[in-house]
């Protein structure tokens, strides 16, 4: 075994992290679940999502059960939707091909939904103790500074020399628990703002440190313009308090989950209402505006609220759309900026109603 390994062995056993839930009673089943939980999303944040999630759907047959609305529900306020909608073809496909276990073979888990390289190994190396590199984050940031490696590291050139690397390091023996251990040096110590370099193990022999380089590697991805869209949203609610959703599409943001209806550009109120069947039944009001970044764009969100009416009592009679009740709210997948504007205008009616 080779000296970093052998050190960040040693340091996992006294320093690493234990006592996370997804450690407990570990299975393949329960360590896929928290490895997309954990893409792109901190480890705080994660836990109390990964005991409810696992405590409704416990293993893959009912997960695969589910409806995809209860599982979007689970997964609310969580971002990065795909994560919950490739989870659940995942399960479906596991039972359908797998009989409901978790794949054994490498090839098999990486023609899962929603899983790479990377996580099929984390997968196989921490549940199987199978040995498998891994290059997410937190190794790319490691691995980076230990060997002073410029260049942005998802570039292929980069790639290609991070999972050499990373190949390279990865024990025959002990793999689960190197692969932990490597994971949480970069989680715990190697940050990306103020690693701790005195806490380190592998300090010693680290080119970034040595160098005075730790604060400029990784390389940062090429600077480019972070692109606006604008989006009007209908907040718009009947006398009994429900506010009228729509199932969005399955593909782009917020796939599969329930919003407000958007009033495309250039479309006045009255006409996108008559044409779905809808009268006003009051002047509609403005709410605050509010932003939501994603990864390549920041949408800008006019909320327009207002009070309506079915012209037809048959209209928004589909599968498309949901009057949803704030007082008794459907267990439904909601993203944050629609939670949070129904919140809002929730409080709004109650303060009217004063």
């Amino acid at each position: 075994m080779n000296p970093f390994s052998e050190r960040l062995l040693a340091w996992q056993a006294a320093h690493g992290r234990q006592g996370l839930p997804w450690q407990q009673a570990r299975t393949p089943y329960r360590v896929w679940i928290s490895e997309i939980m954990l893409q792109q999303t901190q480890v705080g944040t994660v836990i109390p999502y990964f005991e409810r999630f696992v405590a409704r759907f416990p293993d893959c047959a009912t997960l695969a059960a589910a409806g995809l609305d209860e599982v979007l529900h689970h997964w609310s306020g969580l971002g990065y939707y795909a994560r919950a909608r490739n989870l659940h073809q995942a399960a479906r496909r596991m039972v359908e091909r797998h009989d409901g276990d978790f794949p054994a073979a490498f090839d098999d888990v990486l023609a899962l939904p929603g899983i790479g390289r990377s996580t099929a190994g984390a997968i196989l190396a921490l549940a199987r103790g199978e040995r498998h590199p891994i290059l997410d984050g937190n190794v790319k940031r490691v691995l980076t500074r230990h060997f002073g490696i410029e260049g942005w590291p998802d570039s292929p050139a980069v790639q290609r020399t991070l999972w050499s690397l990373a190949d390279s390091l990865t024990p025959v023996e002990e793999v689960a628990r190197y692969t932990q251990a490597i994971m949480d040096l970069g989680a715990t110590v190697c940050t990306r703002a103020r690693p701790a370099c005195e806490r380190c193990p592998v300090a010693a022999t680290c080119v970034a440190a040595r160098e005075g380089r730790v604060d400029r590697l990784p390389s940062p991805r090429p600077r480019r313009a972070v692109p606006e869209r604008n989006a009007t949203f209908l907040l718009l609610h009947n006398e009994h308090a429900e506010c009228l959703l729509w199932r969005r599409p399955p593909s782009g943001i917020w796939g599969g989950l329930w919003g407000f209806p958007e009033l495309p550009d250039a479309t006045d109120l009255v006409d996108w209402c008559r044409t779905h069947a809808l009268e006003l039944a009051g002047p509609p009001r403005t709410l605050d505006p509010l932003v939501h970044t994603f990864t390549h764009f920041r949408l800008r969100i006019t909320p327009l609220a207002a009070r309506i009416r079915p012209a037809d009592p048959r209209c928004m009679d589909s599968d498309h759309w949901l009057w949803y009740n704030t007082a008794a709210p459907t267990a439904v997948g909601l993203a944050a900026p629609v939670a949070h504007l129904l919140d809002v205008l929730t409080a709004s009616a109650k303060g009217a109603s004063r």
